[in-house]
């Protein structure tokens, strides 16, 4: 049935459009993303399902059930992956990191350099968003009084984390979908680590100059140790990646089997702490050695998972694959992939990202499945993740960023170094045509 015509597509583009509207002005309505996205998903498969009635037949139902199952293999990846996350923060293991940094006396042109660094290979292990969080907390912990240093390592931490998560599976829901998806192999997409690096190194020189050689004053000397049980979940943590790539390779299981199975060897170990918990007093001597105030508890880690974001990812989901069951997509990408040819429209690709967000961007391109080499579907796993390094909406590191250290990074300081970021953007897309061009990786 072709609704693309009729004004039952006209008024799920219209809902979808509307739904994405007030995802984009969630910091001034205050209304979580999530909310707008699942509503616009009922609507869109009601005005769907309305239209099939009577038809007799299921595509509907069988449409729904297929993205369903897509997005509970990423959400159970995802969950496990933010409770492991969640977990090593509970035991301070990034508060140690911030410590550290905070007490070395580094200048600020240093810092710049060490936080961007640090942000560009913690992303492909612990993903953009949580990796720019944890970086804008020593930013803002030695830049007090600072804020040209504030706004402009923030901005330099964005950029770092999405051009580090771009050539890993873990970096970015953009390349955690292709990966789940089976369209590239997990080693395949180290092939973007050059482009990555030159995405992250022209707009990083460029603003270093911008950066004082002063080095900041620290008011207080901070000392913080990890808690029991966190260098051993460090180490489980790495033992669950390894099982996840190893499950999907070797045995050909879909990786959020690999996750979760991880996630019991957390669960397990969270039980051996929870068993062997000594409480102590709010002594020095006690803290991080014996045991804790508090008993770990795994759990109370799953809890504390971004839900908002989890159930946001399904709502596109849905909104997305409601469009593409209607026949949107297949116009999209006849004129996009077809018309414009894959380079230009992969390059694309990453400018809507900037605009409207990675994930719907990406979530319709999977949907599209366009017939793409090994280059091309690496060239789009590129610029859906770093294009939103454009603009401080164009991604979730950089929304995050904003509502972390409000008023200093903003908007329009981020728009400021955009086109330094968009020459950045179009050398490393330059780069992987040359570097990767005819590369032989491999497409399951």
């Amino acid at each position: 049935m072709d609704l693309t015509a009729h004004w039952a597509g006209f008024a799920a583009i219209s809902t979808f459009v509307i739904a994405y509207a007030l995802v984009i002005a969630e910091e001034f309505t205050h209304l979580r993303k999530s909310v707008p996205v699942i509503l616009g998903a009922g609507v869109i498969w009601t005005l769907v399902a309305f239209q099939y009635a009577g038809s007799g037949n299921h595509e509907v139902e069988h449409a729904v059930k297929e993205f369903l199952v897509e997005f509970g293999e990423l959400f159970l990846f995802l969950l496990a992956a933010m409770t492991y996350v969640n977990a090593m923060s509970e035991r301070k293991v990034f508060d140690a990191l911030r410590a550290w940094l905070v007490q070395r006396g580094f200048s600020y042109r240093q810092l710049f350099w060490i936080t961007g660094i640090i942000s560009f290979f913690l992303s492909p292990i612990i993903d953009n968003l949580t990796t720019a969080l944890v970086m804008c907390a020593v930013v803002l912990a030695v830049g007090q009084g600072n804020r040209q240093f504030i706004a402009i390592a923030c901005i330099n931490i964005v950029v770092a984390a999405n051009a580090g998560g771009a050539f890993s599976p873990f970096g970015d829901i953009t390349t955690l979908m292709v990966w789940q998806r089976g369209i590239l192999d997990f080693w395949t997409f180290f092939a973007l680590f050059v482009p990555s690096v030159v995405n992250y190194v022209i707009p990083a020189v460029v603003m270093s100059f911008a950066v004082d050689k002063a080095i900041p004053e620290v008011t207080a000397s901070e000392e913080i140790l990890m808690k029991r049980g966190a260098k051993r979940i460090m180490f489980l943590f790495a033992c669950t990646i390894a099982t996840a790539v190893s499950f999907h390779n070797f045995l050909h299981l879909p990786p959020f089997l690999g996750m979760m199975t991880g996630l019991a060897y957390l669960k397990i170990f969270g039980h051996y702490l929870n068993r062997t918990h000594i409480p102590t007093e709010y002594d020095r001597a006690g803290y991080g050695q014996a045991g804790d105030v508090q008993p770990f508890d795994s759990f109370r880690e799953v809890a504390r998972a971004e839900w908002d974001t989890l159930l946001f990812f399904f709502g596109v989901i849905m909104c997305v694959g409601g469009l593409g069951f209607i026949g949107y997509l297949e116009m999209a990408a006849q004129y996009m992939y077809i018309d414009l040819g894959p380079t230009i429209a992969n390059s694309l690709v990453g400018i809507l990202s900037a605009i409207v967000d990675n994930i719907p961007v990406m979530v319709a391109v999977l949907q599209m499945n366009p017939t793409m080499d090994v280059t091309q579907w690496l060239l789009v796993t590129l610029t859906a993740g770093v294009g939103g390094s454009m603009l401080s909406i164009g991604s979730a590191a950089g929304v995050a960023l904003m509502g972390q250290a409000r008023g200093l990074y903003t908007f329009f300081g981020h728009l400021k170094w955009m086109p330094v970021i968009a020459i950045g953007y179009a050398a490393s897309i330059w780069v992987h045509l040359l570097w990767n061009s005819g590369y032989d990786g491999i497409m399951p």
